[in-house]
């Protein structure tokens, strides 16, 4: 049996934790520079405020009805995360992580017969430990288990429902719409819908053969799993991501070369910290650089460029160079800028490296890579950017728009929580 676990409604979850008075009351969180609605507590979603609803739109409604607004704090989520992640972990032999805030278990090992007393034990302990409220859906199937968590949040006070092996859960089914089954996407729902196939039970009846014709054999699996025959195995280790991107739209917009070269340095140095992470190194630097396209009254451009490393590299000071003569490449005078960003591809293991003949020579690689290790450890051990090479800068002027912030309680000694 599979189960999924999913934190409730997280980023305001974890707003909560840190400040128990937003019990009960509308919460909200904004996306990146305070644009658009990110995530919402129930109660917000009674009030009837949408998923990415401009915040500038809603401010009255917002003030009316005293909800309480957020600037997204990743800082905070991703570190409740991990704690949540970790949690888990100690309870269950096996874990994939799926995103930020649910993960899939495997239970096929564990020595309970009431499965809804264990999903129970996993949900008191993580509230316990985090403070983070969760509910678990158990099923055959990784589709069905997605399915039986939907079920789960809609009884918030059980928070546990179990799909039993063995016979189809036809009633489930024909309760959920074909387009909430997990991995059918707006195109497929079109041409699902537009042949009579409206239910998950529609879908789980539907000849597999047909479903991989139109859907391929990702949509044939999903058939299959539907059926409660296993096609996906839990992923407990990840695997390295074939593309990195790191961008971000500026708080205050751009106009002065050595901001942009500060940002574009930045966003270089996390891609190269990623790198580094999975253990991979990079061939290929796309840096790009645009004007804000709902501005028509400004002049817009769009300036990119691909650049290809002599040998693939996971350095800092490599990749950071790299990036700058990238950004004299695309940058243009007259321009104000709204967003930057570096992407790295043609990525492969750091220890599959071929090296160049005309390249930097092994004994310089070999003490670069000894600097980067001291430099992750270091930033590890004392906080992200302690050490970071000068093109980053000290002013960071481009930096998101967070008024709302709350403090990252966490992750930074100077905003622990006052008590």
């Amino acid at each position: 049996m599979i189960a999924l676990i999913d934190c409730n409604n997280f980023y305001a979850s974890c707003e909560r934790v840190f400040d128990p008075r937003l019990n009960g009351k509308p919460v909200v969180i904004l996306s990146n520079n305070d644009g658009c609605v990110i995530a919402r507590s129930n109660e917000a979603k009674a009030l009837g405020i949408a998923m990415g609803a401009p915040a500038f739109l809603m401010k009255e409604l917002l003030e009316k009805q005293d909800v309480h607004v957020f600037s997204s704090n990743y800082a905070l989520y991703g570190d409740m995360s991990n704690r949540v992640m970790q949690t888990i972990h100690e309870l269950v032999p096996a874990l994939e992580i799926y995103s930020i805030d649910e993960a899939f278990v495997d239970l096929r090992a564990m020595p309970y017969a009431d499965l809804s007393e264990l999903a129970r034990t996993i949900r008191e302990r993580v509230r316990q430990c985090t403070g983070i409220p969760v509910c678990v859906g158990i099923a055959p199937t990784k589709t069905l288990a997605k399915i039986a968590n939907r079920y789960a949040k809609k009884n918030t006070d059980q928070g546990v429902f179990v799909v039993p092996a063995g016979a189809m859960p036809t009633e489930i089914l024909e309760n959920t719409a074909v387009e909430d089954v997990w991995g059918i996407g707006r195109q497929y729902q079109k041409l699902l819908t537009g042949h009579g196939i409206l239910t998950a039970l529609d879908l789980a009846r539907t000849n597999p053969h047909w479903i991989k014709k139109h859907l391929s054999i990702v949509g044939e699996r999903l058939v299959r799993e539907l059926n409660s025959q296993p096609c996906y195995e839990l992923e407990d280790q990840p695997q390295a991501k074939k593309g990195i991107c790191t961008s971000r739209s500026f708080g205050t917009p751009v106009t002065d070369y050595p901001i942009l070269e500060e940002a574009v340095a930045t966003f270089t140095a996390r891609c190269a910290e990623k790198l580094r992470r999975q253990q991979s190194a990079a061939h290929l630097m796309h840096v790009f650089v645009f004007t804000n396209p709902h501005r028509p009254d400004q002049p817009q451009y769009y300036g990119n460029r691909v650049l290809q490393l002599p040998v693939a590299s996971n350095s800092t000071m490599e990749m950071v160079a790299m990036a700058m003569r990238g950004l004299k490449i695309v940058f243009r005078e007259g321009y104000t800028y709204k967003k930057a960003g570096i992407m790295v591809s043609g990525i492969v293991p750091e220890d599959e490296v071929q090296m160049d003949l005309f390249a930097m020579d092994e004994k310089r690689r070999t003490l670069e890579r000894k600097a980067m290790t001291a430099l992750d450890q270091l930033n590890r051990r004392m906080g992200r950017d302690t050490v970071k090479v000068g093109k980053q800068g000290y002013n960071r002027s481009w930096h998101l728009r967070q008024e709302r912030r709350s403090r990252r309680y966490t992750t930074r000694w100077e905003e622990l929580l006052d008590v």
